[in-house]
């Protein structure tokens, strides 16, 4: 999955020789997200990491299922608890806590984009390669950057 601040700002810090220097939000925003297992028992960290404008993580959502979310349910499980079982739910919570503290400490300027981006892993070829894409993400960070710019150079 992937979370984005909005606008792609680099609210989370900076990547200095292919590591991540994360900012005061960077900082807040990590350990939001280390901490969501405390928040959600049922949700497991696997490979993220931080970069100055998104999170790149893959989440392990356990006792998640057709019998618990299934619109055609048998069990009286109420909307508000499936809710709060979610990754909507995850991603919500992380969003709330970093944005607080962002205006407890007068960065009133930082804001999220909306939504995320998520995936299902199916197999564990794309578990390894999704894996592999996460750690390797700081190192691109200067050549991906190098492209985009190169890109508005170019007359479509």
């Amino acid at each position: 999955m992937t979370i984005c601040t909005h606008r792609h700002k680099n609210y989370f810090g900076e990547i200095e020789k292919g590591r991540v220097k994360l900012s005061k939000i960077g900082k807040t925003a990590e350990r939001c997200w280390i901490e969501i297992p405390q928040h959600f028992p049922h949700v497991y960290l696997d490979e993220f990491v931080m970069m100055p404008n998104h999170i790149h993580s893959i989440l392990i959502i356990n006792n998640v299922g057709n019998k618990d979310f299934c619109s055609l349910q048998t069990q009286n499980i109420t909307w508000q608890k499936q809710w709060a079982r979610s990754l909507s739910s995850v991603v919500r919570g992380v969003k709330i806590g970093v944005t607080k503290w962002c205006k407890d400490n007068k960065y009133e300027d930082f804001h999220w984009q909306k939504s995320f981006y998520d995936k299902i892993i199916r197999d564990e070829k794309s578990l390894r390669l999704i894996r592999e894409y996460i750690q390797n993400n700081p190192l691109r960070w200067d050549l991906e950057k190098n492209d985009i710019e190169n890109l508005d150079e170019i007359n479509f």
